[in-house]
């Protein structure tokens, strides 16, 4: 009889497992299967389902159809282990619209990590390192915006430390940017961590009952924290199609407490917690992922299961990032009384104005800014406009509006040109991201 092995831990996504066939190009070809190994992976997998499937009804529906083919020669015509996953997978989902239900393939572990769980526990370690917990990017914006490329709620131990200097890195800024659009989930503890440093107090933030147990486990913001809050501080969370499962949770939550602004397209829609079944079948395992509750919101009483979580400005997953940060550049502006932030948050808001609604000039507009401007130039190559300096290099310049264009390649410099009371340009003028002003009057 096939030995099940069971990766227990309240994700949203399946647990990180250490293979054999890491490094591999495609899938490792394994023997083609019969009628009795077909029958003997069905009854494996059906079993799991009738026992931990989160809904049972559904999981019988599920049970009684797999079976059915099996038994039928449904699937007889498929020989290839992978293909049969992949065929399981569909018919599973078909009837559950579950997409966290998956089954698939792979090498077993190799026999050192099945002695000793230190020596996978090892490679996890070493797997979650590299890849930095999955925090991509974090940096502040222009105008002071802080912007965090998170693709993964890591579970891993040492993630939080990550966590930690990111948040503290973005205390100063007067507005954050949450980017989940290649998140495809996580650690309901990575969320809880994220979401405790936006919110005040204790906090309920989500909970998830266990069919098997028929318990609730709850999830509140923490109470202690190594750095410094951000409760004020705007949030912006960037959603797409691709943005899934714990994910969701953080954005779902977020938007429920009315602490964020949520942008761009409806996430995928998993909202069901998984475990990770793995049945040896020598050769290799056949794997589960296994929904066995479901996350239940304080405030809704329900979930974003097969809906998704829809966000306050629509836009496409391309433009999210210029739209959030366009509508926080406005915000703060319209909050500012200090001259000095007002220009700066102004630089930042027109050059990503001109970002999502790039500025078209005619040809003849082009030609009437051609000249020479005391030690400035400009000319005109092709639909652009060239501008230099004597003994400098040239740089072409991109339109922000009629008449001011942004150097490409200098982020702190654009040229203004003033026209004459007849409307024939007269002038050049150097703007500088410090607010420094020079010009320059047309010579010819």
């Amino acid at each position: 009889m096939n030995r099940v092995f069971i990766g227990r831990a309240l994700t949203l996504i399946p647990v990180l497992i250490a293979t054999s066939a890491i490094a591999q190009l495609g899938p490792p070809r394994f023997s083609d299967l019969d009628h009795s190994r077909r029958v003997a992976i069905v009854d494996s997998l059906t079993a799991a389902l009738d026992t931990v499937y989160v809904f049972p009804d559904v999981a019988t529906a599920m049970v009684e159809d797999v079976r059915r083919k099996v038994k039928s020669g449904e699937y007889d015509d498929i020989a290839d282990p992978h293909a049969f996953a992949a065929r399981l997978t569909n018919d599973l989902r078909e009837i559950s619209k579950d997409l966290h239900l998956s089954v698939g393939v792979t090498s077993p572990p190799p026999p050192q990590e099945l002695e000793d769980p230190a020596v996978a526990r090892a490679r996890w370690d070493d797997e979650e390192a590299h890849g930095n917990y999955g925090f991509i990017k974090v940096e502040r914006l222009a105008g002071n915006v802080g912007y965090l490329k998170l693709n993964r709620f890591s579970g891993h131990p040492d993630a939080a430390a990550t966590a930690n200097a990111a948040m503290t890195f973005l205390a100063g800024c007067d507005a954050i940017i949450f980017d989940l659009t290649d998140n495809g989930g996580g650690s309901p503890s990575m969320v809880q961590l994220l979401c405790s440093y936006l919110l005040e107090g204790r906090v309920h933030l989500n909970s998830f009952y266990v069919r098997a147990t028929d318990d609730m486990r709850q999830y509140w913001t923490q109470q202690f924290l190594p750095g410094p809050r951000s409760t004020e501080t705007p949030a912006y969370v960037l959603t797409s199609s691709n943005t899934f499962s714990g994910a969701e949770e953080f954005s779902y939550n977020l938007k429920n407490l009315e602490r964020a602004t949520l942008v761009g397209e409806t996430t995928g829609g998993g909202a069901h917690p998984v475990d990770r079944h793995f049945f040896d079948f020598g050769e290799y395992h056949v794997t589960m992922s296994l929904p066995f509750g479901r996350a239940i919101n304080p405030i809704t009483e329900t979930n974003w299961e097969g809906t998704g979580v829809s966000p306050h400005i629509s836009c496409s997953r391309a433009d999210a990032l210029q739209t959030a940060y366009l509508d926080a550049l406005n915000t703060l502006m319209e909050e500012s009384e200090d001259e000095g932030q007002r220009f700066e948050l102004m630089w930042a808001r027109d050059g990503i104005q001109a970002e999502l609604e790039p500025v078209q000039l005619s040809s003849s507009t082009l030609d009437e800014f051609v000249g020479q401007y005391g030690p400035r130039s400009i000319r005109r190559e092709g639909d652009t406009l060239i501008y230099q300096r004597e003994g400098r290099d040239p740089t072409p310049l991109k339109p922000l509006s009629a008449d001011t264009f942004q150097a490409e390649g200098i982020a702190w410099f654009r040229v203004r040109f003033e026209r004459d009371s007849q409307g024939e340009v007269e002038r050049i003028v150097g703007l500088y991201q410090n607010g420094h002003v020079d010009g320059n009057p047309r010579v010819r």
